[in-house]
Parts: C-alpha cells; structure tokens; sequence
C-alpha cells in the first residue's frame, strides 16, 4: 500500500522545516560539546584533587606529625579541615607501611589503606587513579610525603573525590547546555513562526498550489489576449512578452528572444522610462516599432509603493484604426439615412393632408415638383460623382441638412471619377462627413446657414481637391492651431475627435489640408489628396 504524504500548509511546513534544522543543529552541538564538557569537568577534578594533594604533601602540620615533632592527631584535625574547606570526599594520609593517620571515619585510622593503587606513590611517584575503596568507587590523586630536609619518603597523600560527585558535577555543567538546547528551540520556533508568517505575507496569502494555479491561469490569459503585452523591470530589460507580442515584433522584422533584452534595441523606450520614473500610466500613446504604428497603454509596476517596472499593452494601430473609421462610416450612414426616411416621411404626410382637403388638382403638380427634385438632385450628383457610395453618402448629407432647415450644396464644378483603388472612397467619406458636420456645427446658429462643398480633380497631377466652406462662427487663430488635435473642441468635452480622423485620414492619404477661418466670417477647408482614377479598361 503506497502511502500518501500530507498535504500541509506552506506556512506548517516552513516551520516544521526551520525548528528540526534548529533541533537536529542543537543535538548535534550536544554531542560534540557535551563530551568536551564532561573532559572537562574531570580534568578540572582531577587537577582539583591533586592540588589538595600537593598541599597537604608539603603542610608542616602533616610532615611534622609523620616525623613525631606533633601528635598524629594533629594529622586527622588538619586533613579534615582541608576535606571540609575543598569540599572532597575523603583527605587521607598514610605512612610507608600504608598505615592510615587521617580519615573521615576515625575507626580507620591505624588501619591499612584499602584499593590497592597506592603502590606507586610509595615508590616516590605522584599519580591519579580511580579505584574502590572503604567510601566506594572515586578519583584518587596520591602524592609522596618526603621529611623536613626532603632526603626520605616519610608517607603519602590520598586525595578523593567519589565517582558519584564526579556525575553530579558533570550532569551541572551539561545543565546549561540543555537550557542553552531549550532557548535555541523556542528562538528557532518563534523565528519559523515568523518566518511562516513573512513568507504567507509576501505571496498573498497562497499556498504553493494556489500559486501555481494562479501562475498557470495568468499565462493562459496573457497568450490568449489579443493585445500585445510586454513587461519591463527598472533598467528597462524585458521580463515578459507574451505570443502576440512576439508577432507583432516579427512583423516588423525583429527576430530573436525578447526576454532579457532592452526595450531600447527595439523602440522608443522614453514613454517607458517616463512611467517608471514619475509612477503615472500612460494612456492611448502612439509609437513607431520599425515602420509600424502601434497604440499602447502603459502602467507602472508597484510593489510596496515602489515602482520596479512597467507594463505595456499594445495594439496595431493600423488595425484600430480601420475599425474605428468603420464604426464612424456606418454611424455616418445610418444618421444619412434616417435624414433621408424623415424627410420623405414630411413629403407622405404633406401628400396625405393634401388628399384630405381634397386637393386632388395642385396634388399631381406637388408630386410633379417632388419627383423632379428628387431627380434633378440625384441626376447631378450621380452625372459629377462617379462612385455610388460616395454619392449616396454626399445625397443622404444633403437631405440631413435640409432635415435640421440648413443647406448643402453641390458646386457646379465638382467631378470625382470612379478610383483605381476602391480603399480611397472610405477614406474621403471620413474627411468629407467630418468637415460637413463640422460646418454644420458652425452654421448652426449663423444667419446664413450654406454650405458648399465642392470636388476637383486634377487629371494631369491625379488629384482631388476637396473644399467645405460654411459663413458660420468661424475661428480665431489660437483655436485654428489647436483645431486637428485629438480631444480639442470648442463644444464640449465629449467631442473633438471628427477633425481628427479628418487628419489622420490625410495623412493615410500622403495628402495636405489647408484651413482659412475669420471669427464671424465662416470657414475653409481645403484638402488635397492623391486621386488615381480608373480607366475604362480596369476591370
């Protein structure tokens, strides 16, 4: 049976990590120094009992008593003291014949020394041993008594200390190891709980699962996104791009792995740096990508109030702008339209009030009047411009500003022939519908409410000469300068992109406006854009 490990919580698992690392370098600190201790606390016993012994050895008190010039007694009463003061287990001392003088339990003085091991003091040599004697199992340290004129060995020294106090002084010294062990693990554990804590804080609150969800979900969002996205730290090294940033980049025939590349090498990285620098977005900024125009958006990177990178969002621009003009193509069309059903839709209803007057002679004539109108209009405009859609679009605006009791007029020497490229006619609606409203706007409150459009085209140069002139409001020089930017408006602050796109749509184009404004006066647009018609053999 395969057993399954818990799944524990990173936060559990770092602390259960960090206190056995601390534990398992704690024992392993015991080990090593916990028998260098217990040496050390032996030799410093040993050195204790055998620096008891010495003195004692060479004390007038005891040579003197050995060489009779004092009573033995004299013997007993300063080894006590020395056992008491030193606080050994026994201080014995013995003559040549291993006859006790001194010991703690006066019965045995006279007797013989018990243990055997003190042979070798009585040969003149000072030893340490450890051996069983009357008071049990010690460390004996034994050092020759030599008379006044140190020529003979008159006796010796036993100093002991039991085997017992030995362990009792060990097991003390090892105490502050383990309450040493013990503070090293409450540290240890507080240190991982903190730790576990800092860890938890700085991934947000995940888990490592949840984390590489999160990591996996935000690739499949980054690589499925329309938009090219494109990461940069502080220097301005690339950290991420995802797919449609690398076509893009390929498109523009830059090959090679973004990835820790300067943003630099590839384009304009001012916008960029601007963002890291001041932490304030960037929104709607057109850039160049070698030869291709992009729109990009770009925030900043903030982590703990510190701004470490920037991220970019990026479209091509060519593309967006085809839809946008599209949009505002099929919005021209449809407002053309309604102007055009409405205006009919009064004629029906004149028509109808006619029938129940029973005006039935004047109403054939009214039809009459309409029919050739509607004929004489459509007749012109379809005999001087060639393409239907730019004519149905220059009718449908006529029939808007006869709508809202404003006129606009043909001039008699418009000619636009059918164009070799068919992408031209949607571009010359765009500038014409956004000139034509803008005139309108202007005549709006003007006296005279005319406006003349007129269409010229130059065969010798292949040119189309495109005017709209109104007697509106006119402008005065600071707006005339600030007329084709993007946003601008005299109006309100939910207007001012129409002459913009009348602008970008010329520079599309390769073409060139000129405008002529007087405050009160009205206004002039002139454009003039490259126009190749096409010859009746095109299919």
């Amino acid at each position: 049976m395969k057993l399954r490990m818990p799944n524990l919580r990173l936060q559990t698992t770092i602390i259960l990590l960090v206190c056995s690392v601390v534990i398992i370098a704690l024992l392993v600190t015991y080990l090593l120094i916990g028998k260098e201790i217990s040496e050390r606390t032996y030799q410093h016993l040993e050195e204790k009992a055998t620096d008891i012994s010495r003195m004692v050895a060479n004390s007038p008190v005891v040579i003197n008593g050995m060489e009779g010039d004092l009573p033995e007694r004299e013997i007993q009463t300063f080894a006590e003291d020395i056992r008491e003061v030193t606080d050994v287990d026994y201080v014995v001392v013995f003559d040549m014949n291993s006859i006790r003088k001194s010991h703690p339990d006066e019965e045995k003085i006279g007797k013989s020394f018990v243990g055997g091991d003190e042979a070798e003091v009585l040969k003149g040599k000072e030893h340490v041993s450890i051996a069983k004697g009357t008071l049990g199992m010690s460390l004996r340290s034994f050092t020759p008594i030599y008379n006044s004129d140190e020529s003979k060995q008159i006796g010796a020294v036993a100093v002991g200390i039991s085997l017992s106090s030995i362990e009792e002084a060990v097991s003390k010294s090892r105490y502050i190891i383990y309450i040493g062990i013990l503070f090293g693990a409450v540290i240890g554990g507080i240190g991982a709980i903190l730790l576990g804590r800092r860890v938890r804080k700085i991934l947000f609150g995940l888990e490592p699962s949840q984390i590489a969800k999160v990591f996996e979900e935000r690739n499949k969002m980054l690589q499925s996104t329309v938009e090219g996205i494109l990461t940069i730290d502080e220097k301005g090294t690339i950290t991420l791009a995802n797919d449609t940033a690398e076509k893009i980049f390929k498109q523009a025939g830059l090959q090679g792995d973004l990835l820790g590349e300067n943003i630099g090498t590839y384009l304009d990285d001012s916008k960029l740096m601007k963002v890291i620098q001041t932490g304030s977005p960037e929104l709607d900024q057109e850039t160049n990508l070698n030869g291709i125009a992009l729109l990009a958006n770009i925030v900043p990177i903030k982590v703990e109030g510190r701004v470490v990178g920037a991220i970019s969002t990026f479209r091509d621009l060519t593309e967006i702008k085809r839809l946008a003009e599209e949009l505002t193509g099929v919005r021209m069309y449809a407002e053309a339209l309604r102007a055009q059903a409405h205006e009919f839709k009064n004629k029906l209803h004149v028509i109808l009030g006619m029938v129940h007057m029973k005006s039935y002679e004047q109403l054939p004539t009214y039809i009459s009047q309409i029919t050739n109108h509607y004929q004489e209009e459509i007749g012109f405009i379809a005999k001087r411009i060639k393409d239907p859609v730019l004519a149905g679009f220059v009718l449908a605006k006529m029939s808007y500003a006869r709508e809202q009791s404003m006129h606009v007029s043909l001039s008699s020497d418009t000619f636009v022939p059918m164009p070799r490229e068919e992408g031209i006619i949607h571009e010359i609606i765009t500038i014409v519908g956004n000139l034509i409203d803008n005139a309108l706007e202007a005549v709006k409150n003007a006296k005279d409410k005319k406006i003349l459009v007129s269409f010229v085209f130059d065969e010798e140069e292949d040119t189309l000469t495109i005017e709209v002139k109104d007697k509106g409001t006119g402008m005065s020089d600071e707006k005339l300068s600030q007329v084709f930017r993007k946003g601008y408006s005299t109006k309100d602050s939910e207007r001012g992109y129409g002459l913009h796109l009348v602008d970008e749509s010329i520079q599309k184009l390769n073409g060139e406006v000129q405008v002529t404004s007087e405050p009160g006066k009205g206004t002039i647009f002139e454009v003039r854009i490259p126009y190749e018609s096409k010859d009746e053999n095109d299919d």
